[in-house]
């Protein structure tokens, strides 16, 4: 089930008795038990039979005992154990004769009980009998990570669903700009359509506008400058950004050069260089394949393997070892080898 089936499924009230949702992206989590928390009872019933621990500040004991008890006056009670990766779950025992309470009620739930486990930042031990007894008698969500090129869609699909347009440059930009931190991107576009009116086509310029890049000197005019081999260009952006550091921060510009060049470093190995494959075989829109075509042109295969070491020395240098270079100057320096 989708995070949003799930949420069907509350405005529904088809519930079970016991979820563990888990996983590397915490967004997903995040939306399915906010929705939970604020949705699912009303303000009267909250008062009596609604619960919310925290996994560093409880202890299974505690969530179970509260788990254990009937509603007031309402059909359902909700208990969410958030942050519950922190909190300790018990150790299990193979012995058979040992009567483990956890395990115990998670075999026999009450019907009565929602409880939610929210267990960010990680997956939960598929092999642990707690995880089959949830899987068995309630539900398992694992919240993945999107893949770069799947991030345009789900940013078409988050803006759809709040009655907005927006077009592929628009939501490639985004994408290539923010990554793939969900909880970010939709924070920023929230914000963006906040200024536009609805059922408006969200346009690259309202983007840069709205999100704070610069149209003429941002990471991705840095990237194009790089492919071209255009060194006026290269050092006016990187003054721009010495200029404005908290806009252009250097881990933010490392990182995104570091995950450019890696794909033109992939495109070298593709054999089939049509558009739909490479935008396929690098995980980037096809909007951008001409970025990594040109980049391919200037760099070899060798050079782009120095540039990907070079990015990685200069990150560390960034972070003060074995240099304690002004940021501006590293970038600069660092252009000149690359361009060299």
């Amino acid at each position: 089930m989708t995070a949003s089936d799930i949420i069907k499924d509350f405005k529904n009230r088809k519930v079970k008795p016991l979820y563990l949702l888990h996983g590397d992206e915490p967004y997903f989590i995040d939306l399915i038990s906010n929705y939970a928390e604020n949705s699912f009872l009303s303000e009267a019933e909250k008062g009596f039979n609604q619960t919310v621990f925290y996994g560093k500040d409880t202890d299974m004991m505690s969530v179970l005992n509260a788990a254990k008890r009937y509603p007031m006056m309402a059909d359902y009670q909700l208990i969410l154990v958030k942050e519950a990766q922190d909190m300790k779950w018990g150790k299990e025992d193979d012995d058979k004769k040992t009567i483990d309470p956890v395990l115990s009620y998670f075999e026999k739930p009450l019907p009565s009980t929602i409880l939610i486990f929210c267990y960010k930042y990680g997956k939960f031990d598929k092999r642990k009998k707690t995880y089959k007894a949830i899987e068995k008698n309630g539900l398992v969500f694992e919240s993945v990570s999107l893949y770069d090129n799947k991030l345009p869609a789900w940013i078409e699909e988050y803006v759809a669903a709040k009655g907005y347009r927006i077009d592929q440059q628009a939501s490639a930009t985004m994408a290539e700009y923010l990554g793939n931190d969900l909880s970010k991107i939709a924070n920023e576009l929230d914000k963006l359509m906040l200024n536009i009116n609805p059922g408006q086509t969200i346009n690259v310029q309202q983007v840069q506008d709205n999100i704070g890049i610069s149209k003429e000197y941002n990471v991705f005019e840095l990237q194009a400058a790089l492919s071209k081999k255009d060194p006026f260009k290269v050092n006016r952006i990187i003054n721009y950004f010495d200029a404005n550091p908290k806009s252009n921060p250097i881990v933010l510009v490392l990182g995104n050069l570091n995950n450019f060049f890696s794909k033109v470093l992939l495109y070298h190995y593709v054999k089939d260089k049509s558009p739909q494959n490479l935008a396929r075989e690098l995980g980037v829109n096809p909007y951008f394949i001409k970025d990594y075509e040109q980049a391919a042109r200037s760099y070899n295969y060798g050079k782009s393997m120095e540039i990907i070491s070079l990015l990685r020395e200069y990150d560390l240098k960034s972070k003060g070892l074995e240099s304690n270079a002004p940021h501006g100057e590293l970038m600069k320096e660092l252009m000149f080898k690359i361009l060299h």
